[in-house]
């Protein structure tokens, strides 16, 4: 077989494939047998029709089409691999020549990764927060934590942000009641913020058995963007009450029994997260650093997918909110073409930090441990609230676990570029990550903590 590379931009190139016929030899044998299995002709059973009773009764050419079917798949396969190419969309093929019996000839169009230059990354200079703990981290916690023990208390007042109000809720148009639009018994904190827009507005100052109307767009079920007077009715109002902050609460909330203790366990802990945050920022920001030297062409069908998927993904989590769209992008305070907008600058930046990454775990020829692949499907198990091994399963059935090794090698790769980078915090100090990966997680020293350390996020 023979194989020519035509450029025809830096992200799509032609490929033209010469194939000698004995080459097809498998592929059709396996025709024939198809074809002999599919028709019928008096005197034969299925099956067993001679290749030139075939031949005579539908023509050669059904043969050599169903034997072009069968063996381009492989064959493209291999001449991408023979020229070192790495295709990012499906090829267009086309059958340009076929001299029977002596040669075939096909052609490729297809997208690829582009080819660019990696620049040197030892020593790139990155900022990251400095680890020092303020008496206020600790509050934070502490106050997160109090919020947990927190208890409610019937109180004989108007109700204020914060307050806890159980209420009715129904919905009228033009004096018409609406089925779906109404409910008992509904718990809500006063000032969360809720997509019914008016909702706080009208709850702050209610007491217990009053009642008050207010109008509004309506946020979801059939009449979901229309707008309704909704009228509530508050049944109760309960106030937070936080326990004080002494020994009596460090023993209920932990294993200490001062509150001095728990303020240094908490203190070693909210130390600890900012290390790990500092190992996270200093690989995110060398990453950030590399690629934002670079001039990478993206393919545009591979830059479509990418902004396709999250795309989607929006559709999907605006019908599972069972909100109108209105009412979605209202919550998160954006709007569709903002969020638009951002899928197509956070997409070509995932696709060109792909791309690099994987240029990154080449040059290093950085690979997957079966260990390293098992403790990856833990971790997501754990973050999806499932099994580890119907994790695993569902990973092998749905051909997933390419994509997985890929994820972790892209993890290690920028862990080797944060590695490289010389790193200092927001206050001038040097940061070591060498230390801090021997002190969180000493049994991994020797490896170089390739992984990010427990806890860590990555995108």
């Amino acid at each position: 077989m023979k194989t020519a590379v035509e450029e025809l931009s830096p992200t799509r190139v032609k490929l033209t494939v010469e194939v000698p016929f004995e080459e097809l030899e498998p592929s059709l044998k396996a025709a024939y047998k198809k074809v002999a299995q599919q028709v019928r002709v008096p005197g034969f059973r299925p099956g067993k029709v001679p290749a030139r009773i075939i031949e005579q009764r539908f023509g050669r050419a059904v043969v050599l089409e169903e034997t072009l079917n069968d063996a381009l798949p492989g064959l493209y396969g291999r001449a991408v691999d023979e020229v070192d190419l790495f295709p990012v969309s499906q090829p267009e093929i086309e059958v340009t020549r076929i001299d029977d019996g002596q040669q075939v000839e096909f052609t490729a169009e297809v997208d690829v990764r582009p080819t660019f230059d990696l620049p040197d990354y030892e020593g790139t200079e990155v900022t990251v927060d400095a680890a020092t703990v303020a008496d206020d981290d600790v509050d934070v916690q502490l106050d997160a934590l109090r919020q947990r023990f927190a208890t409610l208390t019937g109180v004989e007042r108007a109700a204020t942000k914060g307050d806890y109000v159980v209420m009715d809720l129904r919905a009228e148009i033009d004096g018409r009641n609406l089925d779906e639009q109404q409910a008992a018994d509904v718990s809500y904190e006063v000032g969360a913020g809720s997509v019914l827009e008016g909702l706080d507005a009208a709850l702050e100052g209610l007491s217990a058995d009053e009642e008050k109307t207010f109008r509004t767009t309506l946020v979801g079920g059939e009449n979901a963007g229309e707008e309704a007077d909704v009228i509530i009715n508050v049944k109760s109002v309960k106030e937070k009450v936080l326990p004080e902050l002494d020994d009596e609460f460090a023993q209920l909330a932990s294993e200490f029994d001062t509150l001095e203790e728990l303020k240094n366990s908490i203190r070693e802990q909210v130390r600890r997260n900012k290390l790990i945050e500092q190992v996270v920022q200093a690989r995110e920001k060398a990453v950030d650093a590399l690629i934002g030297g670079l001039d990478i062409p993206l393919p545009d069908s591979a830059l479509k997918a990418e902004v396709d998927a999250r795309k989607h993904n929006l559709e999907h989590q605006i019908a599972e909110s069972g909100l109108s769209r209105e009412a979605y992008f209202r919550l998160y305070q954006t709007t569709e073409e903002e969020r638009f907008a951002e899928f197509d600058a956070s997409s070509a930046r995932a696709l060109k930090m792909g791309f690099v990454l994987d240029k990154i775990v080449k040059a290093e020829d950085i690979g997957v441990s079966e260990e390293e692949l098992t403790q990856f499907v833990v971790r997501r198990a754990a973050q999806m609230g499932v099994a580890p091994n119907t994790l695993a399963q569902h990973l092998a059935d749905n051909d997933q676990l390419t994509l997985a090794m890929m994820e972790i090698v892209r993890e290690k790769a920028k862990s080797v570029v944060g590695d490289a980078a010389k790193v200092v915090d927001s206050e001038g100090n040097e940061v070591d990550l060498k230390a801090i990966y021997a002190e969180l997680n000493p049994e991994q020293e020797a490896e170089g903590l390739a992984q990010a350390p427990a806890g860590a996020s990555a995108e």
